[in-house]
């Protein structure tokens, strides 16, 4: 799943992020900071192709605070599969509206979220995700 989260970063936010952090960033550094099964924190559904995980995404209550896809499976079904089925676990824990963060300037993404039916709600912020501080605009969308 490290590698996948790696890969997709370095190609997903190319041109957004300095080239010399994507290029520093390892799967192995990635994975220690995993805490799957250790406290009650995020949940991650993982997609697998022939054995292998192609794509993930995390959640957190009504949050979907990540989604990332193998680049090599892009456009594949996968992130549109992922994406029913956070909706579907968000509605499930009872919310009527689900947000996530985007990397602000990432079309690609933006573009994936509106087809899904989510939609900029104005809201802003700067953060600092995994060592490197990036400013995020939010979307929302009805469950």
């Amino acid at each position: 799943m490290a590698g996948v989260h790696v890969r997709a970063w370095q190609e997903g936010y190319r041109g957004l992020m300095p080239a010399e952090y994507l290029e520093g960033l390892r799967a192995e550094d990635r994975a220690r900071r995993y805490t799957f099964g250790r406290d009650a924190g995020p949940r991650t559904t993982v997609a697998t192709r022939d054995g292998a995980i192609v794509g993930f995404a995390t959640l957190s209550g009504s949050e979907l605070v990540a989604l990332n896809v193998d680049p090599n499976a892009w456009r594949s079904g996968v992130g549109a599969a992922l994406i029913a089925a956070a909706r579907r676990e968000i509605a499930r824990g009872g919310a009527e509206e689900a947000h996530l963060w985007i990397l602000a300037g990432n079309t690609r993404a933006q573009r994936f979220y509106e087809w899904d039916g989510w939609a900029l709600d104005g809201g802003e912020r700067v953060e600092t995700v995994w060592g490197i501080t990036v400013p995020q605009l939010r979307l929302r969308r009805r469950l």
